[in-house]
């Protein structure tokens, strides 16, 4: 099924290249791109709670969300 999500997000894309969707179509390409981030988002959680930063001085902290990349 979920196979049968993505082929539809690509098709949208496809089509919206050549002409402009329909507000039914935009808003189901919407809702199927959040549907896609969460999923893929909720994928990733569980490899990004299990980083961890090594500070020049040798401290290991957790990856943070607003973490500083300077």
């Amino acid at each position: 099924m979920w196979q049968e999500k993505l082929d539809r997000i690509n098709e949208l894309a496809r089509k919206s290249r050549a002409a402009e969707l329909s507000q039914e179509e935009k808003d189901e390409q919407k809702r199927l791109r959040e549907e896609y981030i969460q999923i893929y988002r909720g994928n990733l959680a569980s490899i990004l709670d299990s980083i961890r930063i090594v500070d020049k001085d040798g401290n290991k902290r957790k990856l943070s969300k607003n973490q500083d990349q300077s």
